[in-house]
């Protein structure tokens, strides 16, 4: 009878343990979008949501349709527009937090050709605790507000 409990307490710490660990891993990226890009434009934007059960922070992204992808804040300053990139972007546990117009996103520079309404792409976000994430990108059309998707809900 004591065999049974003590295989039994250690099989509860052994799942109590698997789900605290688990728990990174779920992690999620959602209405990812951009907009597409006028002419021979070889910057753009890509736009997220971001969910996790616990704290985390977005690090840097990369994809293959932009040189360079970067964190970026935007704010106004009177009536001039700043745009600034930062280090990296908190993660609350519990809180999702949305990359958009106008607020925090990720600034595509050197673009390998012009972003296509109807088109998409690949973007790898990566995580200080829960690791790359890579999401399919639906391009919008210029001056999209946000994505179709979640529009039609």
């Amino acid at each position: 009878m004591r065999a049974i409990r003590i295989v039994l307490l250690v099989a509860g710490l052994i799942f109590v343990a698997g789900a605290a660990s688990a728990q990174t891993g779920q992690l999620t990226v959602e209405n990812a979008w951009a907009r597409a890009t006028p002419g021979k434009s070889e910057i753009g934007a890509a736009y997220v949501t971001i969910r996790s059960p616990t704290a985390d922070r977005l690090v840097a992204a990369s994809t293959p349709v932009a040189k360079k992808a970067e964190l970026h804040t935007m704010s106004m300053s009177g009536m001039v527009m700043k745009m600034r990139p930062v280090a990296g972007i908190d993660i609350p546990a519990n809180q999702p937090v949305t990359l958009a117009p106008s607020g925090l996103h990720i600034m595509l520079e050197g673009l390998t050709k012009p972003l296509k309404a109807g088109q998409s792409f690949p973007l790898t976000l990566s995580f200080a605790k829960a690791g790359a994430r890579t999401v399919n990108v639906a391009v919008e059309k210029v001056g999209a507000t946000g994505p179709a998707a979640a529009a039609q809900h």
